[in-house]
């Protein structure tokens, strides 16, 4: 866990994850590696709450059963830091309440929630759920990318056949789908990577397949449409001395559309980035305070050089983070070019819609009462000089600081855009009636599915991971029973 944010800023080939930047300037991250977005991000575990499980149409009773499976083999209770207790703390201070203490469950209110990092820092991700699966039906092709999915068109409408993929020496290869009634192709590539892929394969918008020569399978204007990421935005708060290192532990549901997390500490291990600041640190292009289109490559490294002259004090202290739950502000992707291993174009056209950006004012308003609790007078109790250095010094680091004038509703509303960074929680693109089924078949062609967050309209819960995972679990026992019936044995 403490070296969290080494796999992030790593922006090599071999590097698990995949950095992009969207059209207005946030830096993000996709991850290329088995196991997702588990393989890469701070671990928090909660479920979506009943709502949504009842907007998408899933049976409640096999999400019931769906969810501890997964919790069973790779989540955890975690040890809360004492800078997670006192967010817990401030939280119901400040009237989020009441506490529900340790659940899994969406509840207005503040809760800790479940963690994929055992008690030794370790982390453990959707990958090892394959230990679950029967070895003799199961092959994984550890080094294979997905190029494209092949399709015959022959027939009236057009069947998912096999796929293209490259292995770890560049060689491509194909795989092709057995005749066997039921046999399909279910692709899983995240928000970002499916309808890339589909539109790779010719299925999207036909204006957009012939800017790339690509034959048209399906011509369908839904796919790559619809995209969201939920806004983040961060508060520094330094304290009077260094505090262990935390992740997502605490959040915050308030019925306003606005969580509130909490993160702290940076990792120092020989092989770790010395001073950084984990979830809203420079080196993985959260520059919070730099507005988004001025966000570059350069900017990250003129901050790694200015920091080494910081002493180690400016980075003592934790962030609170408010983000906006179900953004009403949409964007898309576009194809850049025709490898699958190339970034598309992202547009989330953050805070475009006015009813984010009023969260987002409410959102700063809730975080600068909770730093104003008696919880965090412990953290943040010094006298006047030394409260000016650190101060100073946190704006030399490069990390935000609560505005002054929270009464100023349109300086907040400038400093949501302007300081707006991610949590890596984009959803959409090949949504639910336009451009997969019920049953996430994708309309217009036959054998192929899509199956992940690519389909939501919302990102679930707080956090999305749970459902993403206990997703799998769930489509999996749908297709099983739905193919050989109760006899599937799940």
């Amino acid at each position: 866990m403490e070296n969290f944010h080494i796999a992030l800023a790593d922006i090599s080939e071999t590097s698990p994850s995949q950095m992009f930047i969207s059209t207005e300037g946030v830096f993000n991250s996709r991850a290329r590696v088995l196991g997702g977005g588990t393989c890469i991000n701070a671990g928090f575990y909660t479920r979506a709450g009943a709502s949504f499980i009842k907007s998408v149409g899933w049976d409640p009773e096999l999400v019931k059963e769906s969810y501890p499976w997964v919790e069973k083999q790779i989540v955890h209770q975690p040890e809360l830091s004492p800078w997670q207790k006192a967010v817990r703390d401030g939280l119901l201070e400040v009237g989020i309440s009441p506490f529900n203490g340790f659940t899994y469950d969406h509840k207005y209110g503040t809760k800790v929630g479940g963690t994929i990092f055992d008690r030794f820092g370790r982390r453990h991700t959707a990958a090892e759920l394959l230990a679950s699966a029967n070895p003799e039906n199961l092959r994984v092709l550890v080094h294979a990318t997905v190029q494209k999915i092949e399709f015959d068109t022959t027939e009236k409408k057009p069947r998912a056949v096999g796929v293209v993929f490259k292995d770890e020496y560049g060689m491509k290869h194909r795989a092709v789908l057995s005749k066997k009634a039921g046999s399909e192709i279910i692709a899983s590539s995240g928000a970002i990577g499916s309808p890339q892929l589909l539109m790779i394969s010719g299925i999207g918008p036909k204006i957009e397949l012939e800017k790339f020569n690509i034959p048209v399978v399906v011509d369908n204007e839904f796919v790559g449409r619809g995209m969201a990421d939920n806004p983040l935005n961060t508060i520094f708060v330094p304290t009077n001395g260094p505090v262990n290192q935390s992740l997502i532990q605490t959040v915050g549901i308030t019925k306003m559309g606005v969580y509130i997390e909490a993160s702290s500490g940076f990792g120092q291990s020989k092989d770790s980035i010395h001073c950084d600041h984990g979830i809203a640190s420079a080196e993985i292009g959260q520059l919070s305070t730099i507005p988004p289109k001025q966000r570059t490559h350069e900017a990250i490294n003129a901050y790694k050089r200015s920091k080494r002259n910081l002493p180690r004090e400016a980075f003592m202290g934790g962030f609170i983070l408010e983000k906006i739950a179900k953004p009403l502000s949409k964007g898309q992707i576009n194809l850049k070019t025709t490898s699958i291993d190339e970034n598309p174009l992202v547009t989330f056209n953050y805070f475009s819609h006015p009813s984010d950006v009023a969260r987002c004012v409410d959102g700063i308003r809730v975080v600068e009462k909770l730093v104003k609790s008696k919880p965090f007078a412990e953290f943040t109790k010094f006298d006047a000089e030394t409260e000016e250095r650190l101060l100073n010094m946190s704006v030399r680091a490069s990390v935000n600081l609560i505005p002054k004038h929270t009464n100023d509703t349109k300086s907040l509303q400038q400093f949501c855009k302007d300081t707006v960074i991610t949590i890596w929680h984009y959803h959409g693109g090949c949504h639910v009636g336009k451009v997969v089924n019920d049953d996430y078949k994708v309309i217009g062609v036959e054998g192929l599915r899509v199956v992940d967050g690519s389909t939501f309209y919302d990102s679930p819960g707080t956090n999305p991971q749970a459902t993403v995972m206990m997703m799998g679990r769930y489509m999996g026992v749908k297709i099983l029973r739905d193919r050989i019936g109760r006899e599937a044995g799940v």
